[in-house]
């Protein structure tokens, strides 16, 4: 009875939209953002300019070069601390991160930079948004990181590679509130409609692809 619970819950959380009605687009659409995903786990990939630059200084202080020529997108993603830190890879899947996955973690946020995306592509949505919508999404990317005394608090020597950065974050992680319900959070306030809950990449795939 518990997974036909979940089940249908999952079921009517993709196909109810949210928010019910579509909001009216204050501008053109002049930005084009991207949800990647893979299956178990999504990110908002923002596109950089000057402005973006600008609004996440402190990436560049931490060494990510979001000033190089071939840096086209900074890519943001939520997630609970054991599982993203101890699971770089699926080879290195391990009990404890897991089961705080299922009950309970702090949170993190992981920053990449990428170069050029390609489109389309299976693992990639692209959307259009006007001005207001996009700075909409910057806030809520940026209240998402957690402020010390000097900004965002970079966790040392965490990473998987050269470019990318994880930071303290916002929130709690848990089976019902994670990193793809954070990534759906964030495009209702880019305007863009999801499901009522979507806990899996593939159910949010699916409310983006029917109510966009």
């Amino acid at each position: 009875m518990l997974v036909a619970a979940v089940v249908l819950a999952a079921a009517l959380g993709t196909l109810v939209p949210r928010p019910l009605w579509p909001a009216a687009a204050e501008g053109e659409g002049t930005r084009h953002i991207l949800v990647l995903r893979n299956p178990i786990h999504t990110d908002i990939a923002v596109p950089l300019d000057d402005g973006v630059r600008r609004r996440f200084a402190f990436l560049a202080d931490a060494g990510l070069p979001i000033e190089a020529p071939e840096a086209r997108y900074i890519v943001f993603g939520w997630g609970g601390r054991a599982f993203y830190l101890e699971t770089p890879t699926w080879s290195q899947l391990k009990p404890v991160p897991v089961l705080k996955a299922l009950t309970l973690d702090v949170s993190v946020m992981h920053v990449d930079v990428a170069g050029a995306i390609k489109e389309p592509h299976t693992a990639v949505a692209g959307f259009d948004i006007d001005e207001a919508h996009f700075a909409a999404l910057l806030d809520h990317i940026a209240a998402s990181f957690r402020q010390g005394p000097d900004g965002p608090m970079m966790i040392e020597n965490a990473g998987y590679s050269t470019y990318d950065r994880f930071y303290e974050a916002n929130g709690h992680f848990n089976a019902l509130v994670g990193c793809n319900t954070w990534t759906a959070a964030a495009l209702r306030t880019a305007g863009i409609r999801t499901g009522w809950w979507n806990p899996l990449p593939v159910s949010l795939g699916w409310s983006l692809r029917l109510f966009n």
